[in-house]
């Protein structure tokens, strides 16, 4: 494959889902396919969560083959790349966008979109839109489910890493140890919780703490810890934990993105949120409870009811019930989701045997990465 130039911009607007995309495509595209790539960054002290080793401090570093630059502003006059990626709509600079007018051949201009599972992405994606009033032409990159669409982020080792890690029980106890997990919590259904304030936690937390299965709960900082902690009635930090009737409940630490990964591959059930862990809770292969980020006229209910929709195709009646409702008092924030709760944990066998093939079938599909190079490639021929 032909190296080509990358500028990503990334504009941390949610914490950590923004940057969390747009590093694992920066880091694919220059680990797998060879590509030369900057990464912008409006909002280092966020990226340093997700990747330890950056220093916040420094305008220009490299980081595991990507050059990462802090995307100040003013912006300092630069070359164009041959490729320019905006993170989820980004307004590039304004002396940047001339400075690609000013170019031999015209950069492949790439708006990368949010993923949906919507059948409406698929007559959408790679769409050209020309500029207004300059010779510049953005083309809409649709992350998604179908050959149509621009598939999902997926690392050329990640299946087999995955794999590995699962299949040795002591690499799974040594990693939840470090987080605090004690052998006496072998025994509990292990569940990772990460998610936007949620009415519907209250709830949730009342059918862990009463019901016949024993539950650990990890949960990393962030507005999940922040509502357990009120709800337990103890502050809850990173090494804490609670013990209330059937749920313990044990604060993590804030975990980079491999790490994260591991969590998710670790964990009996994930609920996740957002774009990032959403899309890396469907490759770890263990079932998942998705919250979606909270849009106006509730239009991410009807995102949420398209991906539940295709990702519970080929799953027998009882256990698509149960994980359908879940997913839906989740995210209405609304009363039964406890009895939600209890459904799919009587369906529980039959989700995490689904999983593994949801899982098995995205890593057969198409690579966004792949699929991004190749169009851009072909633009440029």
């Amino acid at each position: 494959m032909p190296v080509l130039t990358w500028d990503i911009f990334c504009s941390v607007v949610d914490n950590y889902g923004d940057i969390g995309v747009c590093w694992r495509l920066a880091r694919q595209l220059s680990g797998d396919l060879g590509q030369t790539v900057r990464l912008w960054v409006d909002d280092l002290s966020s990226f340093q969560r997700i990747r330890s080793e950056l220093d916040a401090s420094r305008d220009m570093q490299m980081l595991q083959g990507v050059e990462v630059r802090h995307w100040n502003t003013p912006f300092d006059d630069v070359e164009p790349a041959a490729v320019v990626v905006e993170g989820f709509g980004v307004r590039l600079p304004d002396n940047y966008i001339v400075a690609m007018t000013a170019c031999k051949r015209a950069p492949v201009w790439i708006n990368l979109e949010h993923i949906s599972a919507e059948p409406w992405v698929d007559g959408y994606h790679a769409l050209p839109s020309p500029h207004p009033k300059l010779p510049l032409t953005k083309h809409f990159f649709f992350p998604g489910y179908t050959a149509a669409t621009g598939g999902l982020l997926i690392e050329r080792d990640l299946v087999a890493a995955r794999d590995a890690f699962q299949a040795d029980a002591d690499a799974q106890t040594a990693f939840l140890r470090a987080l605090g997990v004690l052998p006496a919590d072998s025994e509990a259904l292990c569940i990772s919780l990460f998610c936007y304030d949620n009415a519907a936690l209250d709830e949730l937390v009342s059918a862990w703490s009463t019901g016949e299965t024993s539950i650990l709960c990890l949960i990393p900082p962030g507005a999940a810890l922040t509502g357990m902690s009120t709800i337990l009635g103890t502050p809850l930090a990173s090494g804490g934990r609670v013990v209330h009737g059937r749920l313990t409940a044990l604060a993590i630490p804030f975990l980079d993105v491999d790490d994260y990964d591991r969590l998710l591959w670790a964990c009996d059930v994930n609920f996740v949120r957002g774009e990032d862990s959403f899309v890396r809770a469907q490759l770890a292969a263990c079932p998942l409870v998705w919250q979606a980020y909270v849009q106006a006229e509730n239009t991410h209910l009807a995102k949420q009811a398209a991906f539940v929709d295709r990702y519970l195709e080929n799953l027998d009646a009882a256990a698509a019930d149960a994980l359908r409702a879940l997913h839906d008092c989740w995210n209405r924030q609304s009363a039964g989701v406890g009895e939600a709760w209890a459904a799919f944990i009587a369906a529980r066998v039959a989700a995490a045997v689904h999983a593994k093939a949801w899982a098995d079938r995205l890593a057969g599909g198409g690579n966004l990465a792949n699929k991004l190079a190749e169009f851009c490639m072909n633009q440029l021929k």
